[in-house]
């Protein structure tokens, strides 16, 4: 039996939302086949956080149960949030 996922995520002309395409990463490099669906403007993004009364997106779903975003499904697998890593570069002020 294949592991899926359901992601929902902004996807428009001008806007590719970044969390999106993370937790579409992270579910593929841990083996989930994603059902991936694009809300592909302002009103449909408003209407899919009115029906599952979330505040924002991306939102993944295992099973018929709702993760949430990039860090709920980080914490989903246990990870630890990107923020606990400190900076990832060094500012260099010329």
């Amino acid at each position: 039996m294949s592991k899926r996922a359901t992601l929902y995520r902004m996807v428009t002309p001008e806007h590719i939302c970044p969390f999106g395409l993370k937790s579409k990463d992270l579910l593929e490099r841990k083996g989930y086949k994603v059902d991936d669906h694009h809300l592909s403007n302002r009103s449909e993004t408003d209407a899919f956080k009115e029906k599952y009364d979330v505040k924002t997106t991306p939102q993944t779903f295992i099973g018929d149960k709702r993760i949430g975003g990039y860090d709920d499904l980080r914490d989903y697998f246990n990870l630890k949030q990107e923020s606990e890593f400190g900076s990832r570069y060094t500012p260099i002020i010329v």
